[in-house]
């Protein structure tokens, strides 16, 4: 089995990768830095980043890719004079367009397993069922994310692809905060496991860290 995760330096990204890792599965990462060994360099928001991932990557055959990289950019911004223009394009080149970028980039390599999976992180903030109010930008970035899974699941099932949208739970990381419920470690055992289930059988899943099927 071969895996790649983005945006595996940090947060769930390299619980993830060093999960992968302790198992004995080939494991890729990626981060916005050089690379280092099996830490590939991947600016998922830029066209030449990703054509020299494909690149590095050609005619490896892919078991699963992880869509973990993100942003979440507008925290504390006011309704009255936050949220400018600029911090839409940036969270949404990452959160939605450069997951789908990623996707068209290893989709040669996926095609070359016999059992290729899609898993993308994506937030219960994106369910239509949650409106707490603010975050409007990563907010809405997650429901685009959430609709691109299932459009992509949709497409792809005829080829056999397994493609899944997870919440992680809310998890002890910069971004997450020291306040949030669980470790990454409880999250990325829980989301692993859900990665092992993903099938084409259950292409289209939207589930929580622990198993449990969201609203969309």
């Amino acid at each position: 089995m071969t895996v790649l995760i983005t945006g595996a330096n940090r947060g769930i990204g390299k619980a993830l990768f060093d999960g992968y890792v302790a198992r004995g599965t080939q494991t890729f990462g990626t981060h916005r830095q050089a690379e280092d060994g099996a830490m590939l360099q991947l600016d998922v928001t830029d066209a030449a980043s990703q054509c020299a991932l494909a690149t590095r990557m050609k005619d490896t055959s892919l078991d699963l890719l992880v869509c973990n990289a993100g942003v979440n950019l507008d925290q504390g911004q006011k309704l009255e004079s936050g949220y400018p223009s600029a911090m839409w394009e940036a969270t949404f080149a990452a959160n939605v367009a450069g997951v789908f970028i990623t996707i068209q980039s290893m989709l040669s390599n996926l095609r070359l397993s016999e059992t290729p999976k899609i898993a993308i992180i994506g937030s219960q903030l994106g369910s239509q069922t949650i409106a707490s109010g603010g975050g409007y930008i990563y907010c809405a970035s997650k429901a685009a994310v959430l609709n691109l899974g299932r459009n992509l699941a949709a497409d792809l099932a005829p080829e056999g692809f397994g493609v899944g949208v997870y919440h992680p739970g809310w998890v002890r990381t910069d971004m997450g905060g020291s306040g949030a419920d669980i470790t990454m470690q409880e999250s990325a055992d829980g989301l692993m496991a859900r990665f092992d289930a993903l099938s084409v059988e259950t292409t289209g899943c939207f589930e929580t860290w622990d198993g449990r099927p969201h609203p969309y």
